[in-house]
């Protein structure tokens, strides 16, 4: 079923799960408990990115695992798409591929440039496209796939401004994306005045907080500093004292995230975006924590 119509005919705000193709056996293993573990948790939907250049083994595998994950575990899925490294033909062709395996769902985006390229200083592949919105503009010409896209509540690293950052992803909707998903993000604020500014621009479909639970101290530090998100001080402050305690860590990182998604909620949020990391304990022990305080709920009522 298309995401976009999930998202509308939902009895609850739309929780989905973000995971990502494994390289070892080990990766493998975990992948396969996270899904066994979420799945129990019904999610509106799941998806499946792929790493930085998006080679064909790996786009493959992705829609691999997007096909195992519908088939296996009866969950929709979505699978990622970029435009790195690949010609229209080839970007045809795997979308041809998509269609034939029954996938009805793809996050288009850019993708990163190749290790060692500035992400200003990219340049599209000979015969290849540079942007998202040429590539949601492609998707939705030719196939009938649900689109969504990416959005970025602090900015995306390769825009000159706030405001061309928005009107890029104004554009990334009118040329077809049905939903955004937004980048990580650890203070409200910045999703809140974004989403405002976002209706004002005109964009009026769902905006999805995408949430990371933190648990580890180095890993979030580096996934901030390559996307260009921050970390607040007092939140930077709790992480550093519990730096040598990994499970503390984890723990706070739960309660951090519980009562991020519960303000997002309680004030109309579509959802939440879990990115997973392919582990399950810490996005299990949020999500239904939410389920019982239900503070969409409590929005409405108030």
């Amino acid at each position: 079923m298309r995401i976009d119509e999930r998202i509308a005919s939902g009895t609850e705000p739309a929780f989905s799960f973000e995971f990502f193709p494994p390289k070892t056996d080990e990766g493998e293993a975990n992948l396969e408990t996270a899904l066994h573990e979420l799945a129990r948790l019904e999610p509106t939907f799941v998806s499946v990115t792929y790493g930085a250049g998006g080679t064909p083994a790996e786009r493959g595998k992705t829609i691999d695992i997007v096909s195992s994950i519908k088939a296996t575990h009866g969950l929709e899925a979505m699978a990622h798409f970029t435009c790195v490294g690949a010609s229209v033909d080839e970007l045809r062709a795997v979308l041809d591929r998509m269609r034939d395996a029954g996938i009805e769902n793809v996050l288009a985006l850019r993708g990163d440039p190749p290790a060692g390229v500035d992400a200003k200083n990219w340049v599209a592949a000979d015969g290849g496209l540079r942007y998202s919105r040429e590539l949601i503009e492609l998707i939705r010409a030719d196939y009938d796939f649900a689109i969504g896209a990416a959005c970025f509540p602090e900015v995306h690293l390769a825009a000159e401004s706030a405001e061309s950052d928005l009107r890029y992803t104004r554009e990334k909707v009118d040329a077809g994306a049905r939903f955004l998903v937004t980048q990580l993000f650890f203070d409200n604020d910045l999703y809140y005045d974004f989403v405002a500014r976002a209706r004002d621009a005109g964009i009026d479909v769902p905006i999805i907080p995408g949430i990371m639970p933190i648990t580890n101290v180095k890993q979030v530090k580096r996934f901030t500093e390559m996307c260009g998100a921050t970390i607040p001080p007092g939140l930077l402050r709790e992480l550093e004292l519990r730096s040598d305690q990994p499970d503390a860590v984890a723990d706070f990182g739960v309660a951090y995230a519980t009562m991020q998604c519960a303000d997002l909620l309680a004030n109309g949020a579509p959802g939440i975006h879990f990115y997973t990391l392919n582990r399950s304990p810490s996005t299990r022990a949020i999500l239904s924590a939410l389920r019982c305080l239900a503070p969409w709920r409590k929005a409405v009522s108030a």
